[in-house]
């Protein structure tokens, strides 16, 4: 007979391994702790479960039971055994990979017997249940900030979880909007595309703040700092970075690897004084420029890359141009669809509105991406993709 503890059981065991507690006490902080975000516990299996770890030695009645709002209840604490128990399959839980069997994955399986509206608009529903449980769970972390480390992790796990899901979603979702690529005649290799690749941080939908979990990329950068509409080395710093681009872009077609559609310009910021960017002083800015790089392309590439543009171009700044590689994780995006100038409310939002009412704070350097060419499409159109890496404030 298996007598391992079942998730529920190891869980109420747990509260009573940290200190003895009553049934209203253990739904108290089952709640608080948002444990049923991760494990089945109703409130009236509480019992059920007190009942079978009692029967297996694992807890026992404490002796005298206390008063609670005037009615007795019962309290109830961990034995020796109980105690061993549980740091032995908690152990095992932590060590061991178990087989998870999310329902997604059934329906996924049978996508091709549902229309493609219904898909759609079922897909959108569980973008949006996703974005409420995002919001649940996070609630749940603020309200509980004293809570211990490991209380904490929990909380991690779950925004880690769901942010993950809302990313694979938001790419699923977006590759579904773009027709298949040549399908009459011989099959032949797509030009890799990060916008593509990475549908969920290149094409988001969203305009107003939500987060995402942006994985480890490499880029070609360039650094300085001034004005970008006045400054000629910004000018130059861009023209270089294409310079480097295209050159590699040319030089994969003549490898295995294969071509790559040279990516939309991306911008590192950041100032002594934040407040400079509401404010648009941009004298004050600094920068890195950047695009995005396939994966398989390696720093000897960039380099000879950068030579054979030196010696076409004649233009100093392309020496300038290095190999960066980021792992923004966690980050609140959004996309803006308007000027440049008008991203100072957007910003003032996430400052002042959006990191208190998530707890969150600055996590790393202020990001954009630039969809639209501003010298072809109107200023009213133009679309930005704002990022912020973030971190919890009590980390």
């Amino acid at each position: 007979m298996d007598r391992s503890l079942t998730a529920a059981e190891l869980t109420l065991l747990g509260l009573l391994v940290e200190q003895p507690r009553h049934g209203y006490e253990l739904e108290e902080v089952i709640s608080e702790r948002g444990m049923r975000e991760w494990t089945e516990i109703g409130f009236s299996s509480i019992y059920y479960l007190l009942n079978r770890l009692r029967e297996r030695g694992l807890i026992t009645p404490t002796d005298p039971t206390r008063a609670a709002g005037g009615k007795t209840r019962k309290v109830y604490t961990a034995t020796p055994e109980g105690h061993r128990e549980c740091a032995a399959a908690a152990e095992e839980a932590i060590a061991e990979l178990h087989p998870v069997f999310p329902r997604i994955l059934v329906g996924l399986a049978n996508v091709p017997a549902i229309d493609r509206e219904r898909l759609l608009s079922a897909l959108d529903r569980r973008s949006r249940a996703l974005a409420e449980r995002v919001e649940h769970v996070r609630r749940a972390a603020t309200a509980d900030r004293d809570a211990p480390d490991f209380v904490r992790a929990i909380f991690d796990h779950a925004l880690g979880q769901l942010s993950a899901e809302a990313t694979w979603l938001a790419d699923y979702r977006a590759s579904l909007d773009t027709p298949p690529h040549d399908r009459k005649g011989a099959a032949r290799m797509t030009p890799y595309d990060v916008k593509r690749e990475h549908k969920g941080l290149y094409a988001p939908k969203n305009t107003t703040w939500a987060i995402v979990d942006v994985p480890e990329q490499q880029f070609i950068a360039i650094d300085g700092a001034g004005d970008p509409n006045t400054s000629p080395a910004y000018a130059d710093a861009v023209s270089a970075l294409y310079a480097v681009a295209y050159t590699l872009k040319f030089a994969a077609k003549r490898t295995d690897a294969g071509d790559f559609v040279v990516a939309p310009l991306e911008g590192l910021w950041w100032a002594d004084r934040p407040e400079v960017f509401t404010t648009r002083a941009k004298d004050s800015w600094n920068w890195t420029m950047l695009i995005a790089m396939p994966p398989w392309v390696t720093k000897k590439m960039i380099e000879d890359a950068k030579e054979a543009a030196l010696a076409k171009k004649k233009l100093p700044t392309i020496s300038e141009v290095r190999h960066l590689t980021l792992h923004e994780g966690p980050s609140a995006q959004v996309l803006h669809i308007g000027p440049y100038d008008d991203e100072g409310p957007v910003l003032h939002e996430l400052h002042h509105t959006y990191f208190e009412a998530n707890a969150l704070r600055h996590g790393g350097l202020h990001h954009e991406i630039y969809l639209s060419d501003p010298r072809k499409t109107a200023p009213e159109k133009m679309k930005t993709v704002l990022r912020q890496p973030v971190e919890p404030v009590d980390r």
